[in-house]
């Protein structure tokens, strides 16, 4: 819709010119952006839709009554489009994928933004699906392009970056000091919108696991409605701090935990009490609890 000029007249005399339920569907943040937008200021209600998560993976597929664990590493690795789980041949998922990823950022981003040339911006989103779950700053990715030969500036990254994340292909996580209680200004987290980019674009079987666990927990936060930041305190780090009015919690991700390691729950040691705090593991193994701290499944935590 926010292809059309001057859409929100139209919407807003049908409005008044009809007693009926009105639903507009947009692909870009700025949808309900710039002046034309107070014709219908408080007069809607925005609706943030994001892929199937693993729970309505499982009803999509009618498989509520199987083993979840047995499906996991599918959708760790296709992904939540509706058009993608209805397919059954692996080929033709990726595919899918592949048409919706470029429709996103050749139409949506570089379309919308009148760019030319569209391989920094193809090469910033690929380094961003090659760093999820990475602190991300500009100077890094401007030194990864610049070493392959590329000659970009350090707003150009930044806007492009901008654009990613307006087109909701990259969703940007600020980083929080929990202890000064304050933004962390240049450093944060890109997580992508479905898990299936990942495999489709950088054509990569043995992707780290333990970053598509953490982008899938970070979805699955935000499903949920919460406001999710990445954190540290003093030199811990923390992956996410949920936060959804007075429900607050802090929660690290691993893959696995490894053999004696206190790490992830070393990390939680000095941070404020009377808050959730979880472990949440892809190892059955680890499930448990360390200090007091609950150790759960990724396949509980999805589904309970």
């Amino acid at each position: 819709m926010q292809e059309v000029s001057e859409w929100q007249k139209l919407i807003n005399g049908l409005r008044i010119a009809f007693d009926s339920d009105i639903y507009v569907t947009g692909s870009n943040a700025s949808l309900l952006s710039g002046e034309m937008a107070t014709y219908l200021t408080g007069r809607y209600v925005e609706i943030k839709m994001l892929p199937s998560t693993f729970k309505e993976f499982l009803h999509f597929k009618k498989l509520k009554n199987t083993d979840p664990a047995r499906h996991l590493s599918e959708y760790l690795e296709y992904g939540g489009f509706p058009s993608v789980v209805l397919q059954t041949n692996s080929q033709l998922k990726r595919d899918v994928l592949s048409g919706i990823y470029n429709s996103i950022l050749l139409r949506d981003v570089a379309g919308r933004a009148t760019i030319k040339n569209t391989e920094v911006l193809e090469r910033i989103a690929l380094y961003l699906l090659s760093n999820t779950g990475q602190l991300i700053s500009i100077n890094k990715i401007a030194n990864t392009l610049r070493s392959s030969g590329l000659k970009v500036s350090n707003n150009t990254i930044e806007n492009y970056l901008e654009l990613l994340h307006n087109a909701f292909l990259f969703y940007k996580v600020p980083r929080f000091d929990i202890r000064g209680k304050k933004y962390l200004r240049g450093q944060g987290k890109y997580y992508v919108v479905d898990l299936g980019f990942i495999r489709s674009q950088l054509q990569q079987k043995n992707i780290n696991r333990g970053s598509k666990i953490e982008n899938l927990v970070y979805l699955e936060l935000l499903s949920r409605g919460y406001e999710v930041f990445v954190s540290k305190y003093n030199d811990k780090e923390i992956d996410f701090v949920a936060q959804k009015d007075t429900d607050v919690k802090y929660i690290q991700v691993t893959d696995h935990i490894p053999e004696n390691s206190t790490r992830e729950s070393d990390n939680f040691l000095h941070l404020p009490t009377g808050y959730q705090k979880i472990i949440i593991t892809n190892n059955w193994d680890d499930v448990g609890n360390i200090d007091g701290i609950p150790v759960i499944h990724i396949i509980d935590f999805l589904t309970k």
